[in-house]
């Protein structure tokens, strides 16, 4: 009874269907400092745990500049918004961990299955266009600050110029036949 008000409060109404062998793209959320972006992290899911439930987890594992970078993504976690199936391979294990040790053709996966699937969470969208708001608006009050900046600087420099030339016209003494 518990597990089933838990699931309704914290979970995803549709889990994506996700297998090993799949070359996913996961779309989630990062915050640095007081910014918010989606990064996605496109690579093979090498494993799955505990499965639909609310502690699952996918094992998806990219190869960056000759480096294998592995990342575990919790599939009911709030920071993730979309899971997008690239390709699907049919495979015959659960868990894909002998990829690890395989280098370039050898790597490769034989039969690939054409079912291509998106899942997104449905305020994906709306997040994604409150980030970009933000933004806007971040960037609009930038240059308006910099306006302002500018416009005290002009002001700045016209009375420096103007009291150059008050000073300029005060010391030069006038002329006089007999200095001659």
């Amino acid at each position: 009874m518990q597990t089933e008000n838990l699931i309704k409060k914290f979970g995803k109404q549709n889990v994506p269907e996700i297998r090993p062998g799949d070359t996913i793209k996961v779309h989630f959320k990062i915050t640095e400092g007081n910014k918010t972006r989606i990064q996605i992290f496109e690579g093979m899911c090498i494993g799955l745990k505990h499965g639909k439930g609310l502690d699952g987890s996918v094992k998806v594992r990219k190869i960056s500049s000759g480096i294998g970078v592995e990342r575990t993504f919790p599939l009911h976690s709030p920071l993730i918004t979309k899971f997008e199936k690239v390709k699907s391979v049919k495979v015959s294990r659960a868990k894909l961990y002998f990829l690890r040790d395989l280098i370039g053709k050898k790597k490769k996966r034989k039969s690939e299955i054409k079912s291509y699937g998106l899942w997104e969470e449905a305020m994906g969208e709306e997040e994604v266009a409150k980030i970009e708001a933000e933004k806007a608006k971040l960037a609009e009050a930038k240059a308006a600050q910099k306006a302002e900046e500018e416009a005290k600087l002009k002001d700045k420099f016209e009375q420096a110029v103007a009291s150059h030339i008050e000073e300029a016209t005060e010391e030069k003494p006038a002329e006089t036949p007999e200095a001659k």
